[in-house]
């Protein structure tokens, strides 16, 4: 709990209800009254300056400080004219809350402080819901958007009574600097890797008690991307945390994602990068040998495991000159490097020792900020640079500055001259913090937790085959029986990184919710592509279906979930 705030709160309380603290009437304690509910202005105003021990928390850490505390009135949802993604261009509406924020200052007083946001509904549902971050984070998430893959008409948990909760993870970006520079810092490493969200976790809570008096009876995490990891970091190091987590495509296998991003970028290199015709040349040649296996022609690969074997990139061979029509011997051969698994040539964290490769399917899905297919994650809009820039593929980018910074700990390393083996030590060491692997999820079951994965099929930001490895890991470990009463796999066929290309939203939190609360597991869900402008209309639909299962055209309207069923 606020250890230094009780009895200045309390008292203030008393004072408002027209009482003295010192005359006999009863004791009013934390546990029995709400003072957010009943003086929300005074106790939100209170909160400011106040500092939470690090005894309450579960991690070594400084004192955790409350800078600023505002009550805010409740909300209308609005829509942005243009944001990175269509779901960020959807404010959501907020109810009346107190927007806490505050750091937790580090052991190491050269490590960045810990920056988090606490939002308090006046109206409580007694649950809370914790964001994970992305890319590299340093950038303070606020806990107030829509859910990953919710329906644009959903409304966010802060609407529906949660306490909802984000951090920026331990670090702070600065311009002019590359975003993974804080890993320098063991501690701040060591934050990002997991251990920030256990401490802002704690600290919530800590905040919650003094809100209303008593603690959350049911914690969720929802996170996509790097917060899809950061989800399954906490189901894996800290199981009785949260009843329920929803991950959406995690970067899971992290220490081989970065460096597949590496192999994969240097295969543009020496005439392997393809300009945007050329992409939408492969583009076309996998829908035209894919996209009608399942029966529909839709533009929709839905099974691209199997459309490995339909797909055959040297039918683009060039065979006279250069032109956009073709591809060249280096095109060819970066195609066929993204499509292999990596092997690392040497054992990572949970015996892991290949990323899996990445496609088809998903090429060419138009790019609109950190959005699309290889234009936004592997091509770019320029050929890999030494050091990377913004111009190239996000993979380049991000794989290139983790080599740098988190295994070669060079900052002026040549990425040209970098060789795995020569760094194994470090490899193995950054792979046991960074890579949420472990398929021991017994104490996460035993916890009474609940788990939803969804890996969208068209994805080039990471392999959405490494959520597939591990959910078959899990299976593997603890039983098929087992693993389905508290774990779900659920994939959405042509749908890139974040969510565009295809139907990829659906009620995947309130389907968590339910579980947990009712123990009533999800069932039935459909994936809709919506318009993102009011009334979020619904273009086209498909059924969710758990893996190995994919939607399988039967009859009807082509664009209703309806008319396909969820077959092997």
């Amino acid at each position: 709990m606020i250890r230094t705030a009780t009895v200045s709160t309390l008292a203030t309380l008393a004072l408002l209800a027209g009482c003295s603290t010192t005359t006999n009437i009863p004791v009013v304690t934390p546990a029995s009254i709400a003072p957010l509910a009943y003086h929300p202005q005074a106790f939100c105003d209170g909160l400011v300056g106040q500092r939470i021990s690090p005894v309450d928390i579960g991690l070594p850490s400084g004192y955790a400080t409350i800078d600023s505390a505002s009550l805010l009135a409740a909300t209308e949802m609005r829509v942005l004219e243009r944001g990175p993604t269509p779901a960020a261009t959807i404010v959501p509406a907020m109810p009346q809350r107190c927007k806490v924020l505050g750091h937790i200052a580090p052991v190491d007083p050269q490590a960045p402080v810990i920056n988090f946001q606490v939002n308090l509904p006046v109206r409580w549902n007694h649950a809370s819901v914790q964001y994970g971050g992305g890319g590299f984070n340093g950038v303070l998430i606020s806990g107030e958007a829509l859910v990953p893959a919710a329906r644009f008409d959903q409304l966010s948990p802060l609407a529906q009574g949660f306490v909802t909760y984000g951090t920026d993870s331990g670090h702070q970006n600065k311009p002019g600097e590359p975003p993974q520079a804080f890993a320098m810092n063991d501690e701040a490493l060591v934050n990002f890797a997991h251990a920030s969200y256990k401490k802002v976790r704690d600290v919530a809570v800590a905040i919650m008690r003094q809100a209303y008096g008593v603690g959350p009876r049911k914690l969720y995490f929802v996170g996509s991307s790097e917060g899809g990891r950061e989800g399954l970091t906490m189901a894996q190091r800290y199981p009785r945390d949260f009843h329920g987590i929803l991950s959406r495509v995690p970067v899971i296998h992290w220490t081989g994602l970065q460096h597949a991003g590496l192999r994969d970028g240097l295969a543009l290199t020496k005439g392997g990068w393809m300009n945007p015709a050329q992409v939408k040349l492969v583009h076309d040649a996998v829908l035209a040998a894919c996209d009608a296996a399942d029966g529909a022609a839709d533009a929709v690969v839905s099974d691209p495991v199997g459309c490995r074997t339909r797909f055959d990139v040297n039918k683009l061979r060039c065979t006279g000159a250069q032109a956009d029509s073709c591809l060249t011997e280096p095109q060819i051969r970066a195609v066929q490097t993204l499509h292999t698994p990596l092997d690392m040539g040497m054992e990572l964290a949970n015996g892991l020792r290949r990323y899996p490769g990445r496609g088809p399917s998903g090429e060419g899905t138009p790019s609109s900020g950190p959005t699309g297919g290889w234009q936004s994650w592997w091509t770019g809009s320029a050929a890999p640079a030494f050091p990377p820039v913004q111009a190239n593929g996000i993979a380049w980018f991000y794989g290139g500055g983790a080599i740098q910074y988190f295994y070669a700990r060079n900052p002026q390393l040549d990425l040209r001259t970098y060789r795995a083996a020569d760094h194994a030590a470090r490899i193995r060491q950054v792979s046991e913090l960074m890579d949420s692997t472990n398929p021991d999820l017994s104490a996460f079951r035993a916890h009474g937790g609940k788990l939803i994965l969804l890996e969208n099929l068209g994805d080039y930001a990471q392999s959405p085959y490494a959520g597939i490895e591990y959910h078959a890991s899990v299976v593997q470990r603890m039983g098929r029986a087992a693993v389905d009463s508290f774990f779900k796999l659920y994939t959405a066929p042509g749908v890139d990184h974040v969510g565009t290309g295809a139907p990829g939203n659906a009620d995947l939190f309130p389907a968590l919710v339910a579980w947990v609360d009712q123990g009533r597991a999800p069932a039935g869900l459909t994936l809709v592509e919506q318009d993102a402008r009011p009334p979020f209309a619904v273009k086209r639909s498909r059924p969710l279906c758990e893996w190995p299962q994919v939607p399988r055209y039967r009859a009807g309207d082509i664009n209703a979930a309806g008319s396909f069923a969820c077959a092997p």
